[in-house]
């Protein structure tokens, strides 16, 4: 084939360091999801969906074929970690957790990730931040040490 062609559908999950509440406001929340997209539109993996709580994010995304996710993930840290400690001057402690989990979505799952990052504010009256993440990599079948989960 001539053309190197991919559609990779990624769902990606990463907290605040320690699940500090530093996304307080919708306001704030909003703002950081807007400017999320962006970076993933500069970095050519367009967002379909960011969401999350005060203390996580979630994000569909598609998945540029020229990009790891491990690259797309630090990028994002590193970017939005940054304008957040510019725009907002009391930020300045303001960090992602080290890690992420990430997980493929099929072309007929997209809709469903979605409306699951969409309600996350209904979701989580129900359930925690660290049962949520069990819960998807238990039902991505993905090993995983509880010691090194949480940072």
């Amino acid at each position: 084939m001539a053309q190197s062609l991919a559609k990779i559908y990624i769902h990606i999950v990463f907290s605040t360091k320690r699940r500090y509440p530093f996304l307080y406001g919708p306001e704030l929340r909003e703002r950081m999801h807007a400017y999320v997209g962006g970076i993933l539109r500069a970095l050519d993996s367009p967002a379909l969906r960011v969401g999350g709580m005060s203390d996580h994010m979630h994000i569909l995304m598609q998945l540029s074929k020229n990009r790891a996710v491990a690259d797309v993930v630090g990028e994002l840290k590193r970017n939005s970690s940054k304008w957040v400690k510019e725009v907002v001057p009391e930020m300045m402690k303001f960090a992602w957790q080290n890690g992420y989990a990430a997980f493929s979505v099929s072309e007929s799952g997209v809709e469903g990730v979605r409306d699951y990052i969409q309600g996350q504010e209904a979701h989580h009256h129900a359930i925690s931040y660290q049962d949520e993440v069990r819960s998807l990599l238990r039902e991505f079948h993905m090993d995983y040490d509880e010691e090194y989960l949480w940072d």
